[in-house]
């Protein structure tokens, strides 16, 4: 089975997040959404809801699972789960060359390769911090992300197991 993981923490996920994840999909047999907690990031959302938003987001695509990454390494966290690849969003040079030291170190400690899949132009722009700027400012970001990520933005926080459709990728 090719197993690949999506580390990130997803705080929150976004439609540029679920492209990639779902292009990733049909590159592998099955694609861990990895969800971190990096201490030095004051988060909107507690790794709990970050799950939740995830796994409702992805529950109508087979082959993705969500799950907590746990503290460690990323290289031992895919050797313990048999992950071969790593599957990375990129949206600009910058983002290749903050990505590129780590994608060598991790295959320099583990064997575990790293796949860059360059963003669909429709979600170039989009990064969480923006969305939570441009939200509690005020702004609208109802196109920006999925369904169970609005709600939680806006205060409802009751359980909605509606799958999200995912956008498919232009050909």
């Amino acid at each position: 089975m090719r197993r690949a993981v999506c580390p990130g923490s997803f705080d929150p996920i976004h439609k540029g997040h679920i492209e990639v994840i779902a292009r990733a999909a049909g590159l592998f047999d099955e694609v861990i959404v990895a969800v971190s907690t990096n201490y030095a990031k004051n988060y909107r959302f507690t790794l709990n809801e970050r799950l939740e938003m995830a796994k409702t987001t992805f529950s109508a695509l087979s082959g993705i699972v969500v799950e907590p990454m746990g503290e460690g390494l990323l290289s031992e966290y895919c050797h313990a789960r048999g992950v071969s690849a790593i599957v990375k969003g990129l949206r600009s040079s910058s983002d290749f060359d903050y990505e590129l030291p780590m994608a060598t170190m991790n295959r320099q400690l583990s064997g575990v390769e790293t796949v860059f899949l360059p963003g669909d132009s429709r979600y170039l722009h989009l990064s969480s911090t923006l969305i939570k700027e441009v939200h509690t400012l005020g702004g609208d970001v109802a196109d920006f992300v999925p369904r169970a990520v609005l709600r939680r933005l806006q205060g409802d926080v009751g359980p909605d197991t509606r799958p999200v459709p995912i956008v498919p990728p232009r050909r």
